[in-house]
């Protein structure tokens, strides 16, 4: 069975027309669509989705005599109904589906004498379609080629490793303030109230991977309640960590610190507003969060926020720990995208599945980064019109980048492992998309970044002789000084 995807560019009858693509399934064994719309040949579309045209009685004589028509799904085979189209004059058939688009699949040798395009379509885009566009629409069909490699993942790439690297270097900031406040016995006590870092210890690291395990399953079976709980849990995490990164900045500008006095506590008023700025921020999107046109971006921005303050919050007290949880979350990604598809029922990667949104379901998670796909094809229509990065590709590898800065700050050696490790995270995100332009499928990005990490952060730890201390971790010393 051969499935193409390819691409109906419809065209309005306003002046000047308004243009819309959608995406179609046709059979490339029946019918050979041109590659680009150079000399297309545009049918008025005529909308018969009140039936299933499996008999020439549904429809009036003439109605669809040199036409685009667009049928409903069911009750006879694909083939059966274009052999009444075409005896009605019909120059194309669309056929509206409710379901998930599949292969179109018949015995074309019992209707060799079916020779229109036959294409399978939403039901939805062909509702979609008469709101843009109106009544009277003219259509045509072509497959471009698709694009080897799609330039959203540049940026794709600089985020992730922009939020990486800036996440590391935080960690280690706040390290070398908490390395002074231990010199200082001053500053000691007033430090560690406003640390708010939680040490992974190797106990927490399998909890925290057997919560994914067990989150991730479920999300996969009570998908359409389960998403509303992460969207309000990421509204109130985004808004937190982009106050906590907006408000690092701003403690760094010695102006505007006008402060106010209620029961018995002072607050600085620009704080205020900064709270009130990131809580509009996060209820904006979540309102207008499947508005394509611009609501990735706030997503991508608060995804950010929410990343390097995770960085920056959640410390690794050693390699060993590092080790552990990058190993297993490995082993959690692998098995979610490639394992997974021999279990469950249609055969889809419970991982991918998930990140992308259940077939019907409009609402997605925002655990992602998303960015739109920015070289025109009929995958971007049929599969995803965004390129994706989950948040745990950027803020597990992350956790290591931040474990080798703060051990360059305790052990003052030139920011040798923060650098290393950063760059072994921009060649893992390079190979990921080599693999993905590749194999032409999701992957598991984990995959590629865990071993380079690792790897390299192993090789460094070596080479200066350092990795007993670096696999148990160094321990703050006292007499440290600045």
């Amino acid at each position: 069975v051969a499935a193409d995807e390819g691409i109906l560019h419809a065209s309005g009858s306003g002046v000047p027309p308004v243009t819309k693509d959608y995406c179609i399934i046709y059979n490339s064994n029946w019918v050979s669509l041109p590659k680009t719309l150079d000399n297309a040949t545009y049918r008025t579309l005529e909308n018969l989705t009140s039936t299933v045209l499996c008999s020439p009685d549904e429809v009036p004589s003439g109605l669809m005599k040199d036409k685009a028509v667009v049928v409903m799904r069911g009750n006879c085979t694909f083939l059966e109904k274009a052999r009444i189209a075409q005896r009605m004059g019909a120059k194309m058939l669309l056929i509206a589906s409710k379901s998930r688009l599949s292969a179109i699949s018949d015995n074309k040798t019992d209707f060799e004498d079916v020779t229109l395009p036959i294409a399978l379509i939403r039901y939805n885009d062909i509702v979609d379609m008469q709101r843009v566009l109106g009544n009277e629409v003219n259509v045509t069909l072509y497959s471009p080629p698709l694009p080897e490699f799609d330039y959203s993942m540049v940026v794709i790439f600089l985020i992730a490793v922009f939020t990486v690297a800036l996440g590391g270097y935080w960690s280690g900031v706040a390290e070398l303030e908490n390395l002074k406040a231990v010199a200082s016995p001053g500053e000691r006590e007033t430090r560690w109230k406003k640390e708010e870092n939680v040490t992974f210890t190797p106990v927490t690291v399998i909890l925290f991977v057997v919560i994914c395990c067990v989150m991730l399953v479920l999300l996969y079976f009570f998908y359409k309640w389960l998403v509303y709980v992460i969207i309000s849990v990421f509204c109130l995490a985004s808004a937190m960590s982009l106050y906590n990164c907006l408000a690092a900045l701003i403690g760094q500008i010695p102006f505007g610190q006008c402060r106010i006095t209620c029961s018995n506590k002072t607050i600085e008023v620009r704080l205020i507003f900064l709270a009130l700025f990131c809580i509009a921020a996060a209820v904006v999107w979540a309102v207008f969060r499947n508005e394509d046109r611009w609501a990735w971006i706030l997503q991508d921005i608060l995804g950010v926020a929410f990343c390097l303050n995770f960085i920056k919050t959640l410390k690794m007290p050693n390699f060993k720990s590092c080790v552990i949880l990058l190993g297993l979350l490995l082993l959690y990604d692998v098995f979610f995208v490639f394992i997974t598809p021999f279990i469950t029922k249609n055969g889809a990667s419970i991982m991918v599945e998930v990140a992308a949104g259940p077939f019907g379901n409009s609402e997605k998670l925002p655990v992602v980064i998303r960015v739109p796909r920015l070289e025109h094809s009929a995958s971007t229509l049929c599969d995803l019109p965004f390129s994706l990065l989950g948040f745990g590709d950027i803020i597990v590898p992350g956790l290591l980048v931040a474990y080798c800065r703060r051990f360059d700050v305790q052990t003052r050696s030139s920011s040798v492992y923060y650098i290393s490790c950063t760059i072994a995270y921009a060649v893992g995100m390079v190979l990921t998309f080599v693999v993905l332009a590749l194999m032409k499928m999701g992957q598991p990005a984990l995959l590629y970044l865990v071993p380079c990490t690792l790897i390299t952060s192993s090789l460094v730890a070596w080479r200066r002789k350092e990795m007993k201390k670096f696999w148990k971790g160094s321990s703050y010393q006292v007499g440290w000084r600045p």
